[in-house]
């Protein structure tokens, strides 16, 4: 059964980690107000935000939204808004561990299939040069915490515990298992 998938996001890197599991969704990016709620953790704003992504979307098809973000103790890490801001954020999780967070939510006629996933990532020490260096690559841009696993931030990376592919923002194996649920199969698809 060769079943299409909408993802509600315009992530290059989801889309990329779809296809490493044989989905290849059709992209439909949402636009949502994606402020954070006074005194909401930082897991109940990804919640929501996956869960509004996704039902933000008018299809007969399977949507799939996601939404991760970054959590040091009681503060949230999305993306930055400039140069400064990211270079805070890197400062801010120089030599210590934080906590990636990514909220999946699949819409399949009409019922909801969710899942988070908590990953825990810690920081090698990083100086004030070397995350300005980092910034000038381009890469932290448009990166919760303001880096990415995937690419020139790994030299950061000091230790994982938890999905890789979760920090990189779509834990696979969580959202293979939610497409599974509503019979979509990741080997099928990429047979067909």
């Amino acid at each position: 059964m060769n079943t299409s998938l909408i993802l509600a996001s315009a992530s290059p890197r989801r889309l990329a980690l779809l296809a490493q599991i044989g989905i290849t969704p059709t992209v439909q990016p949402t636009d949502i107000d994606e402020s954070p709620i006074t005194g909401e953790t930082g897991i109940k704003m990804v919640r929501r935000l996956a869960r509004a992504k996704c039902e933000s979307i008018d299809a007969t098809e399977p949507v799939l939204a996601a939404d991760t973000v970054v959590i040091q103790g009681t503060r949230v890490f999305g993306k930055p808004e400039s140069q400064a801001h990211a270079i805070d954020m890197l400062l801010s999780l120089s030599g210590s561990e934080h906590t990636v967070a990514t909220a999946v939510c699949i819409r399949a006629a009409e019922q909801l299939h969710e899942c988070t996933v908590k990953s825990v990532v810690t920081l090698t020490s990083i100086n004030e040069d070397m995350a300005l260096r980092y910034w000038q690559t381009g890469e932290p841009a448009d990166k919760a915490g303001s880096y990415a696993i995937q690419g020139m931030g790994a030299v950061f990376v000091e230790r994982l515990v938890g999905s890789y592919s979760n920090v990189m923002g779509l834990p696979l194996f969580e959202t293979a298992q939610l497409l599974s649920n509503i019979g979509l199969d990741c080997f099928e698809q990429a047979c067909n």
